[in-house]
């Protein structure tokens, strides 16, 4: 039985969730051949105030600035 861990920051809605875990089930199924309620996932969150990348805290990131089109 396969199992998959995921580990993201909180923050997705549940329909990108489902959208993930589908997508992964989809994946484990084509390429290890087993059927699809073999298949276990995982999501782990953290919240942004108890991860850092670079030592800075992701809540104290700021935002990438997005392109605005012209």
């Amino acid at each position: 039985m396969p199992e998959v861990v995921v580990y993201a920051l909180e923050g997705r809605s549940v329909d990108q969730k489902r959208g993930l875990m589908k997508d992964i089930t989809a994946a484990v199924v084509k390429n290890f051949g087993v059927p699809t309620d073999a298949v276990t996932i995982t999501l782990v969150e953290t919240s942004k105030i108890n991860k850092a990348q670079g030592g800075v805290l992701f809540a104290e990131k700021q935002a990438p600035a997005t392109a605005k089109a012209s």
